[in-house]
């Protein structure tokens, strides 16, 4: 059924711990040795992780100083640790920093297993960190000799393979800027967000497996090459056959003879780490506004590399040796954070395939097979275990798994109960929340306190977190009461802009304009009792499909094209415990939204962007609302359709459009 959310005030969850970690437990984190160490610099009393929370936010350049000391950061990191300017986006970070994010991706031991492959038909494939090494430092070497270098882009259309961390780090190694999205996205949705930052290099794989499917990328691939004019090199990854074609693909080569020629000109067992600036751009991601093609946010190595450690070694607990799985997508900035763990020296894994297939199980006998430490998944896949009556613990060994992380979407209650009674009695349930804007957390676990029901544990360290209202004063001393998510001080990970973005205008826009010189997430949430949070989903119009965020004009630029269809837009709804996409059409005189139409919708949306941007309900309506200016209002509709105050009410020309959408019978169902 449909979350009820009539009220600005949500109940407070039962005061009743799920899990409560043993002083032992505690003791044994690096969060808790991180909290007595700076006590002890600082000759401040920090009795808790909520204090340490404190101390991180008032003092924050001695606390990420701290960060860069205890997560052995290599590289210099100058005298200065943040110089203030005169807005959050002009803030400097370790400004007289140097360092390579890829050489700390790749230091320890190199017979240590960096990476372990599954594909979802059972072939496993074991990558230590010296074949880690030397396949990075060959493709290197394929870049340098082809004029590759810092700050062209190397982008990558690919599955979840190790040929894709390998392109990252070989990118990263020399100063290029890398970016990816997933192999399911249709043609227009690479070109959307490559054509706009002009990439050199593609990589992209033959196909990939999903559903006890193969799926085959050529045909695409082809298309996608002669749409990017800026590319010179197509490198082509056999994933489903060793010797994949290349008819028709644009600068073709197959990847393997890429590693071998760039072998011919670089044999070193070890990349070449040419070090540069804290704020040298890492990698592009993507997150889609409302209008026009999807933001290209660049993001920094330095910063983001330092507040990936302080989320994986402090609230996750993620130690050397551990075995660290999250189940995404190349088109997930999870993807990017999952990669991050490397540098803690540990073992990640990489999965090709549904997480319901070959059996709703795969994602947990992988975890015991694989023995796991750490296993990070979205809520709505817990959620579909849970009501699929799943008892993972009946049938596999999880002791070995100390946190599970959920993300994406909000974790219901019901989830969090589900974890403990069927899952792992004694896991630490990290729910956690951020963003693709971020590439990180704004809140999250912390393995030295209690979970509570249906609660994220708290803020992260260094980010100065708080809910706020309408007139953006503090939410604080009011648990329970919904208000919009904000940061109020920068942090490292803040995105250098958007690509193309000279002046800064557009990205001031996106996060400042609500609440000017606060950091808006767009995401509504509220304080808990036990200083916890609970995020209710978006507070702009921003869709978030499992956790990947949806533009909606990359919707309508398909739906534009139906002659039957006049007008479009498309909202999330809150359903059953997730969010669910609905699309809203006004219809071409004469025209009904029957079978058939219907199917063509979905299709198209489906082959021209990605599955996950497909709508769950299509619905056909009279009119749509819209301002006096004659604007759609996407916001004012999905308040509407989630039982929320609608603002602004006063600005539109038709709010009796609104009123109609109350009884759509789509909308119930």
């Amino acid at each position: 059924m449909r979350h009820d959310g009539r009220s600005d005030t949500v109940a407070v969850v039962p005061d009743t711990p799920l899990w409560t970690p043993t002083p032992e437990q505690v003791a044994e984190t690096a969060i808790d040795a991180f909290r007595r160490h700076a006590e002890t610099i600082s000759g401040t009393t920090i009795p808790d992780s909520v204090a340490l929370h404190e101390w991180s936010v008032r003092v924050r350049a001695e606390f990420w100083r701290l960060v860069w000391d205890e997560c052995a950061m290599i590289g210099d990191p100058g005298e200065r640790v943040l110089v203030a300017g005169d807005h959050m986006t002009t803030d400097r970070w370790f400004p007289d920093a140097r360092l390579n994010v890829a050489e700390h991706l790749l230091r320890g031991e190199e017979r240590r297993t960096a990476i372990v492959f599954v594909r979802e038909d059972g072939m496993v494939q074991r990558v230590s960190l010296g074949r880690l090494r030397r396949d990075v430092a060959h493709l290197a070497g394929y870049f340098r000799a082809h004029g590759i270098g810092p700050g062209d882009r190397v982008a990558a259309w690919m599955p979840n393979l190790p040929e894709t961390v390998v392109t990252m780090l070989a990118a990263a190694s020399l100063g290029a800027v890398f970016t990816s999205t997933s192999a399911d996205f249709g043609a227009q949705g690479v070109v959307d967000r490559f054509g706009q930052v002009a990439p050199k290099v593609l990589v992209a794989a033959d196909g990939y497996h999903y559903g006890g499917r193969t799926h085959d990328c050529l045909e695409r691939l082809a298309e996608i090459t002669t749409r990017l004019p800026s590319l010179e090199h197509t490198l082509v990854v056999g994933h489903l056959t060793d010797t994949p074609r290349l008819d028709g693909i644009a600068h073709a080569q197959r990847w393997t003879d890429a590693l071998a020629a760039g072998a011919a000109v670089d044999a070193a067992e070890t990349p070449k780490f040419e070090r540069f600036g804290f704020d040298h751009p890492w990698y592009v991601l993507y997150s889609s506004g409302t209008t026009g093609a999807p933001k290209c946010i660049v993001h920094r190595t330095g910063g983001v590399l330092l507040k990936h450690l302080s989320e994986q070694r402090l609230h996750c607990d993620i130690r050397r040796n551990d075995v660290v799985c999250y189940f995404t997508t190349c088109g997930w900035m999870m993807w990017n954070w999952l990669v991050s763990a490397l540098a803690s020296e540990t073992t990640i894994v990489l999965y090709d395939g549904s997480p319901a297939h070959p059996s709703p199980d795969v994602l947990f006998r992988l975890a015991a097979d694989l023995r796991m430490t750490f296993l990070g998944t979205s809520a709505k896949f817990i959620d579909s275990c849970r009501k699929a009556g799943l008892r993972p613990r009946d049938d596999f060994d999880l002791t070995r798994l100390r946190t599970i992380a959920s993300t994406g979407s909000p974790l219901h209650p019901d989830g969090f109960t589900w974890i403990y009674d069927a899952v792992a009695p004694n896991v630490h349930l990290a729910s956690i929340s951020g963003g693709t804007d971020l590439c990180g957390c704004l809140v999250g676990g912390d393995p030295t306190r209690s979970v509570w029901t249906g609660e994220i544990q708290g803020p992260v360290l260094g980010v100065d977190v708080d809910v706020v209202a309408a007139d953006g004063t503090s939410l604080r001393t009011m648990p329970g009461t919904r208000g919009d998510l904000v940061a109020r001080q920068s942090f490292p990970s803040m995105p250098i802009g958007f690509w193309g973005d000279d002046t800064g205008e557009r990205y001031r826009a996106t996060y400042f304009e609500r609440f000017p010189g606060t950091w808006a997430q767009g995401d509504f949430a509220s304080w808990t009792e036990h200083g916890g949070m609970v995020i209710h989903g978006r507070s702009d119009a921003t869709l978030n499909a499992s956790g990947v965020r949806i533009g909606t004009a990359e919707i309508y630029n398909v739906v534009e094209r139906f002659d039957e269809v006049t007008e479009a837009v498309a909202v999330a709804q809150e359903w059953d415990d997730d969010t669910r996409i609905v699309l809203l059409v006004r219809l071409a005189a004469g025209c009904d939204l029957d079978d058939d139409l219907g199917a063509r919708l979905r299709s198209a949306i489906r082959t021209d962007c990605s599955p996950r941007h497909v709508p769950a309900r299509i619905a056909a309506v009279a009119d749509l609302p819209r301002t006096r200016s004659g604007k759609l209002v996407e916001l004012a509709i999905a308040d509407v359709i989630n039982g929320r105050t609608i603002r602004n009410r006063e600005a539109l020309a038709n709010p009796e459009a609104l009123d109609a959408l109350v009884a759509l019978p789509e909308l119930q169902e």
